[in-house]
């Protein structure tokens, strides 16, 4: 046999974590990818374990399975690392050579693991405008020889460490926003290259974040978790003679005060390089003035590894203009609306004042910073004067594209200014390109409004006095965010705390970590299409990644959202009653009330409980739960006929005669038979011809439309929407510039103002939903199976599109697409992963099974279709 008919196995990889490295999980699931010829088959598949103890081989498992098998030896022990690899075994017999290993270490799996307190600076406590964050610190002697060394390491606040004057690891704004009442993450690193013989120490910086920091808008909120920051730290040193040393921190440790005076997540941070400290986290600094510390109240079970990746800085982006505003004052412009924070390099006097303002948008020539509302987000430097200066705010994030820096005195800004871009560092797994520029600046727009918005949790903006997870926005983008990013370990981490948050009856918060949001938002009211994101979110990443875990650990948060919302339901099944924000931000709503759109919100209340019914009672059906699969699906039929008895008339039209709720009764299932689909899909096109192929949906209805027009054969209908130019419509804001999607269709009004309403954001992600059409309908990638395990290439040219591409790498490996339409041939080359099944569903109505690997297919006449 030749080596390219061999099967090959990639490097394994452990439950969502891109970096098994102090992981929570004592029996990881573990997946693989192989590369094979054509037509072969895995039968089964063999893992080897290399542990302390030994070398330990399973038996041939006989399986197809390669995504989050089950672990097959006996769970890790709380520090205890391994190295797996693996190999497969084809029908035809064939095994594969072994895989390359990858390295597994737990962190902290008991409560008892602890013996690391809390403590905080034993000082008094300030009004929250005057703190100013601490530095602690304590020196230690390593006194025999280092095999190796772990810091386990979180905070109430946002935390740094160094040791022996260098700082450990690259995460920002560690240890992230969780429920912390409930779940606190703690964050392992490896440090035994940081020790030293002989005298030693560790310092951390602390800051407010969103512990105790200014949160929320209306004037925001402070110590909403507690009044002092604390750092909590167990140094474990595993020394070659089999000996362990533990530094954990306790009242031995000391407090002082670094250069920064200030800092918000908010409010922007402000540093005084007089005040730096050169040698504070070096052993033998003179710490006699500094003062002492207290053990604060963190209960040890409370403590929790994370399952995704940290905040990191992912890109460094520099000026594409620079404007002089007069003395020294300059306006930079990055050419990309982003998420970070900047970086610069100047000269100047000791004394000497940088201040950094930062905004999305310009209005007459200036930074426009009305849409910030009460965000300052100014940062401040004030020069040491010894030289050319670096720096970076530590502590701070914020959303903007262009800074106002007044008292430069640096260099060339081109060289000397820099965009640092920050987000929770996940994998890429999903592309998309096709022949209209335009339509790829508006997928590029949404890749950057995801990565502004999934730092640590998937908020609803970056720049405003808000920057909260809400629910209802990340309910109906996940299925996008699930394609372009592997973003499983961080939602089912963000999903935890909403299980947690969620109110006693079932009530899901409209924002997750829940605070006080004045009337509207405080207390939460069960909210259609917001509380939703508990039974429908879990089920879009489980079609993304085949993770039944994710859904077994979210089912009884969904199961007490829809019991509740059947409490609240009338004997009919409608949900008819309470407060709902309904199609929010349809165009034609008065700016001032954003919820009053013109679609019945409880049509869409009670679209959304069928909905959300039938998805428990799939989630159930997965679970082997059947008794709770019938339950929950005769609700739902029950819920649905309701729904047809209120809103269908008996000529097929809607009592709200919308593009939102013909497109959610379509796309929810929600219409007597066939004859009524055809005849919704029939009055959406029309309506949406109507009305010039423009948007007239808000957040319910807009990831809905395109979807349903081409459900019912009429995809030129969908493209002539997605193509428009004018207001309100996706390309719209490509008039302005925009390089994120916007919170408003008219967030910049046609003469270029900024909209003058309260509630305008340049980074929303959520009307960038319509990005997974472009996925499964333009460029036809659609997975037909969790976990792409079956594929349906289903390629739809229209529009004046005359090629497309898309690629998902899947849990199998790479998926992608590319078509190509020369008259009326229509050319498709397509990769199906080992493992995965697929075909292609022409235009015509031809179908073409396809192998694994790499194929090419031509079909005559079968380009696009006339809307009909």
């Amino acid at each position: 046999m030749s080596h390219e008919q061999i099967p090959t196995v990639s490097a394994p990889t452990a439950e969502h974590h891109r970096e098994p490295f102090g992981i929570g999980e004592s029996s990881p699931r573990i997946s693989w990818k192989t590369t094979a010829p054509p037509g072969w088959t895995q039968q089964a598949y063999q893992i080897e374990a290399t542990r302390a103890d030994g070398t330990h081989r399973t038996d041939w498992v006989t399986s197809q399975d390669s995504v989050l098998v089950p672990w097959p030896l006996a769970p890790l022990a709380s520090r205890e690392h391994c190295e797996i690899r693996l190999r497969v075994r084809g029908v035809d017999r064939t095994v594969s050579a072994w895989s390359p290993s990858l390295r597994i270490e737990t962190g902290l799996l008991e409560p008892t693991d602890w013996t690391a307190h809390a403590i905080s600076p034993q000082q008094p406590q300030r009004s929250a405008g005057e703190r100013r964050p601490p530095l602690l610190r304590k020196e230690f002697a390593v006194t025999a020889e280092v095999q190796s060394a772990r810091l386990y390491v979180t905070a109430h606040g946002l935390y740094e460490i160094e040791i022996n004057g260098r700082r450990v690891g690259d995460h920002a704004l560690a240890p992230g926003w969780t429920s912390y009442h409930h779940r606190l993450r703690y964050q392992t690193h490896d440090v035994t290259e940081h020790l030293r013989a002989g005298a030693n120490a560790i310092g951390a910086w602390l800051a407010d974040g969103w512990y105790r920091g200014r949160l929320g808008f209306g004037g925001g909120h402070s110590d909403l978790y507690g009044d002092r920051v604390a750092l909590i730290a167990q140094l474990e040193i595993l020394h070659r003679d089999g000996t362990i040393t533990i530094i954990g921190t306790d009242t031995s440790w000391l407090a002082g005060q670094g250069p920064i005076l200030s800092s918000g997540l908010l409010d922007g941070e402000t540093y005084d390089a007089r005040d730096e400290l050169p040698g504070w986290s070096n052993p033998g600094f003179d710490d006699a003035d500094w003062s002492l510390v207290e053990v604060v109240d963190r209960d040890p079970a409370t403590l929790i590894a994370p399952t995704g990746p940290p905040v990191r800085c992912t890109e460094e982006i520099t000026p594409v203009q620079v404007n002089a505003l007069g003395a020294d004052r300059i306006l930079v412009d990055f050419g990309q609306n982003l998420v970070g924070r900047i970086r610069i390099t100047v000269d100047g006097p000791a004394g000497h004042t940088v201040v950094i303002r930062h905004a999305e948008v310009l209005q007459d020539g200036e930074l426009c910073v009305r849409p910030l509302r009460d965000a300052i987000s100014t940062d401040r430097y004030v020069l040491r004067g010894a030289g050319p200066e670096t720096w970076e705010p530590r502590f701070t994030l914020h959303g903007f594209r262009y800074a106002e820096i007044t008292g430069w005195r640096g260099g060339d800004p081109y060289r000397d200014v820099v965009a640092r871009v920050h987000h929770t560092d996940m994998a890429r797994t999903g592309w998309f390109e096709c022949s209209n520029e335009q339509v790829n600046r508006l997928h590029e727009n949404v890749v950057w409004s995801l990565r502004g918005n999934f730092v640590d949790l998937p908020t609803d903006c970056p720049q405003r006095d808000e920057r909260l997870g809400w629910t209802g926005d990340i309910q109906i983008f996940a299925p996008t965010a699930a394609f372009l990013y592997d973003c499983h370990g961080m939602l089912a981490s963000w999903l935890r705390d909403v299980a947690v948050e969620q109110h006693a009856d079932g009530t899901v918060p409209w924002y997750v970590p829940e605070i006080p949001g004045g009337e509207q938002w405080t207390p939460a009211r069960p909210g259609a299409g917001w509380g939703d994101v508990v039974a429908l979110t879990p089920w879009d990443l489980y079609q993304a990644s085949g993770d039944t875990g994710l859904l077994a650990a979210q089912y009884e948060s969904a199961r007490r959202w829809v019991d509740l919302i059947t409490e609240l339901a009338d004997e009919s099944g409608l949900w008819n009653s309470g407060y709902q924000l309904g199609d929010w931000l349809d165009p034609f709503a008065p700016p001032e009330d954003p919820g009053a759109g013109r679609t019945d919100r409880y049509l869409i209340a009670t679209a959304y409980y069928a909905w959300s019914l039938h998805h428990v009672a799939r989630t159930a059906d997965v679970l082997g739960r059947e008794d709770e699969r019938r339950h929950y699906e005769d609700l739902a039929w029950r819920v649905r006929r309701a729904f047809v008895d209120a809103y269908v008339l008996p000529d097929g039209r809607m009592t709200s005669d919308t593009q939102t709720a013909y497109a959610v009764a379509l796309q929810f299932d929600l219409l007597p038979d066939a004859t009524a689909r055809a005849a919704a899909g029939r009055r959406l096109a029309e309506l949406v011809e109507a009305g010039g192929h423009t948007i007239q949906t808000g957040f319910i209805g807009t990831p809905q439309v395109a979807p349903a027009l081409s459900a019912t054969d009429h995809d030129e209908t969908a493209y002539a929407l997605l193509l428009q130019q004018e207001c309100p419509s996706w390309l719209y804001a490509l008039k302005h510039d925009a390089t994120t999607i916007w919170e408003r269709w008219d967030s910049m009004l046609p003469d270029g103002t900024v909209n003058p309403g309260e509630m305008t954001s340049f980074n929303h992600y959520a009307l960038g939903a319509v990005a997974q059409w472009l996925h499964t309908r333009v460029a036809g990638l659609d997975a037909s199976a969790p976990g792409y395990r079956d594929i349906v290439f289903r390629p739809r040219p229209g529009g004046g599109i005359t090629w497309a591409s898309a690629a998902h790498e899947s849990p199998y490996g790479l998926v992608a697409i590319r078509w190509e339409l020369r008259e009326s041939e229509l050319t498709v080359e397509t990769t199906v992963p080992v493992g995965a099944t697929a075909r292609i569903e022409w235009p015509d109505g031809g179908v073409t099974d396809l192998p694994t690997g790499t194929s090419t297919t031509s079909r005559p006449g079968a380009g696009p279709i006339s809307s009909g």
